[in-house]
């Protein structure tokens, strides 16, 4: 393995994933205001109720994909008697519709941000860097899967990509395992690794985030100050002040 190998498939991987974590950790310290996908519904909500649901339940398959593919073992899915070509099968078929639906939900949403104008003005350049490298991300994933699995030959990723990715988590990287893949795959994990690195500073943080406070919240309850016919009297200590 040569130094530029070392440096792509041992290093940056470390580098993302310390950006990735210390980035929230700093991000929740300090920006916990600006911890939010700043919403822009109230601007058109149109054109989003078609790509949100589009790129959002895309982007879960998607992950869900990846988890399943790049963590668990060639071997526990045999185990299980999952054969190679129904997991390839599986894989190969999900993973395009749910790459389409995710690119093409992102393009709709791309498409809205430019096209509407309080929605683009709301949009800091931040965002366009973050949207340029999650199309890319996507767009390379997309087209390593059909020209591999497709319209090539197929690529067995389960069994170097994968347990390179794995290596990375037991601190005993195999750079050698990545260095042999194809370059389609390795501009995505180099756009994914340069993805994790920026999403702590960008509204991707919100992936993050659950809303349970709202499960134990109280009630918001909302008074009127205009006496009204039929209102009910104040009562005591409950006055409005004047």
């Amino acid at each position: 393995m040569n130094a530029l190998d070392l440096i792509l498939w041992v290093v940056a991987p470390y580098v993302a994933l310390t950006a990735f974590v210390l980035g929230h950790v700093w991000r929740y310290r300090y920006d916990k205001f600006g911890w939010t996908t700043r919403s822009s519904q109230l601007y058109e909500s149109r054109l989003l109720r078609i790509g949100s649901p589009l790129f959002h339940f895309g982007i879960l398959i998607v992950i869900l994909g990846h988890f399943g593919g790049l963590v668990i073992p060639k071997s526990w899915t045999e185990t299980l008697g999952v054969s190679e070509e129904l997991y390839h099968l599986t894989a190969v078929v999900l993973g395009t519709l749910a790459g389409f639906c995710t690119l093409v939900g992102l393009a709709i949403l791309i498409y809205r941000r430019r096209t509407v104008g309080p929605v683009f003005t709301a949009t800091t350049r931040n965002d366009k860097f973050m949207y340029a490298v999650l199309a890319l991300t996507i767009l390379l994933g997309l087209y390593a899967t059909v020209a591999a699995n497709i319209a090539g030959g197929g690529y067995d990723y389960r069994t170097t990509i994968s347990p390179w990715f794995r290596s990375i988590f037991y601190f005993q990287p195999q750079g050698n395992l990545m260095a042999s893949a194809p370059l389609l795959f390795q501009l995505h994990a180099l756009s994914a690794m340069l993805l994790f690195a920026i999403w702590p500073f960008t509204r991707l943080v919100h992936m993050l985030t659950a809303p349970i406070g709202y499960l134990t919240r109280p009630y918001i309850v909302y008074r009127s100050r205009e006496d009204r016919p039929g209102a009910r009297a104040p009562r005591r200590g409950w006055e409005p002040s004047r």
